[in-house]
């Protein structure tokens, strides 16, 4: 018998499985004897004219005639549309990777002696950009324990330009009030950026919460293969263009056609994986909690989770990353154990992908944040985390509780 989340992810994944499949694919309309149904793959860096009007109408923003490859490409655009419909804003940028549509929006939005804060949670590349990277050009970040009320606001400055939202966060699934930082942000005129890649847009839809700008690393559940990088803005048009300006033109962040075709195919298939692995994640989730050799879990649907109340107010499903910390003195060398004695899941870094993916943040992902970092955002050095894929849920336990008795 179906439990009550097994039927809003059914729910959930029937509303989306049409725009997964359809978005973006739009039809031949001029009779041609050629219809495929893929949208092509257009390999050509450059565009021809049909006269010199229509050129320098392009470059001037009159007509929609491609250019260059970096300004536009047919395929490119095709992904933008079904990422923007999937997300619910009015477009999308596609980029070469997460990390390039994170900080191509970051460096779009901000400007020298401008301020920013963050959650201290959060992808260890991103917090790298806002810690490392954006000081040597005159922009601060003050990082906040983002699941306490108000913490954003106590660290505002006059010179505040972004307010940056990663929930569910990475690596420990901490959630975030997305209303609470939008009505602070707007009522003081800042903009907020949203890292959606963990939830996606199968759990959550940040846009719709108030968030100006959503980002995404398309290399996770959105492609689902494991066989692409990519990332993409989405966004109001006017926002979109100021940030492709930047990190498409100006950066040279572009994604390839091929790239983008991939993704693409991917997500003709994102609501029905993401349904499995939300409900397999929710049952891994509570038979680790019950497990005597683990310590604590973090999934949102779990009533023990400090966000589960809010994750059910704001996420339509709670997603398929999972995390949990091992018990004992020597939580470190299970953990090791544990790594190397799965045979269904995966150790290897990424999520979203179709396999289960088991990582230990510490000593990978996250091992760029300096240790009091990484303590201050919670990321414990015993924490495993699990990108739940769509193996049978029953032959995923069976390999977890097998690395457990090691």
């Amino acid at each position: 018998m179906q439990s009550e989340y097994e039927r809003q992810l059914d729910a959930r994944a029937a509303a989306l499985a049409t725009v997964c499949v359809h978005a973006g694919d739009a039809r031949d309309a001029g009779g041609s004897l050629c219809r495929p149904l893929d949208v092509p793959i257009v390999l050509s860096s450059a565009f021809g004219f049909a006269s010199a009007d229509e050129a320098a109408g392009a470059f001037k923003g009159e007509n929609d005639a491609y250019i260059y490859g970096r300004w536009g490409n047919p395929t490119v655009e095709a992904l933008e549309a079904k990422v923007a419909a999937l997300e619910g804003t009015e477009t999308a940028c596609a980029t070469a990777s997460g990390m390039a549509a994170v900080s191509g929006a970051v460096l779009a939005l901000c400007a020298q002696g401008e301020h920013i804060v963050a959650p201290r949670s959060m992808y260890a590349e991103s917090a790298r950009l806002l810690r490392e990277r954006l000081p040597r050009l005159g922009i601060e970040t003050t990082f906040v324990d983002a699941t306490e009320p108000g913490a954003y606001e106590r660290a505002l400055r006059p010179t505040t330009r972004l307010l940056y939202i990663e929930t569910p966060a990475n690596p420990n699934l901490a959630i975030a009030d997305i209303r609470a930082v939008v009505a602070l942000a707007r009522a003081r005129g800042i903009a907020t950026i949203a890292d959606n890649t963990f939830a996606t847009p199968f759990a959550q839809n940040p846009s719709a919460l108030g968030v100006d700008v959503v980002v995404h690393s398309m290399t996770k559940a959105l492609a689902g293969h494991g066989d692409v990088i990519a990332g993409c803005v989405c966004g109001t048009r006017e926002t979109i263009a100021r940030i492709r300006d930047v990190v498409v033109k100006g950066f040279g962040g572009v994604l390839s056609p091929l790239s983008a075709f991939l993704v693409a195919r991917g997500l003709r298939t994102f609501a029905l994986r993401q349904r499995q692995q939300c409900a397999s994640a929710a049952i891994l989730a509570s038979r680790l909690a019950t497990h005597p050799r683990v310590a604590v879990v973090h999934h949102p649907s779990l009533p023990s989770h400090p966000g589960h109340d809010l994750a059910r107010e704001q996420m339509q499903a709670f997603g398929a990353l999972l995390s949990f910390e091992l018990a004992g003195p020597r939580a470190i060398d299970a953990g090791k154990r544990v790594l190397e004695g799965v045979r269904t899941v995966t150790h290897a870094v990424s999520l979203g992908d179709v396999r289960s993916l088991l990582v230990h943040p510490a000593s990978t992902t996250h091992s760029t944040m300096p240790p009091e970092a990484r303590a201050a955002a919670n990321i414990a050095d015993g924490l495993l985390r699990l990108s739940v894929g769509i193996e049978s849920t029953e032959d995923l336990w069976i390999d977890l509780e097998r690395a457990l008795a090691r």
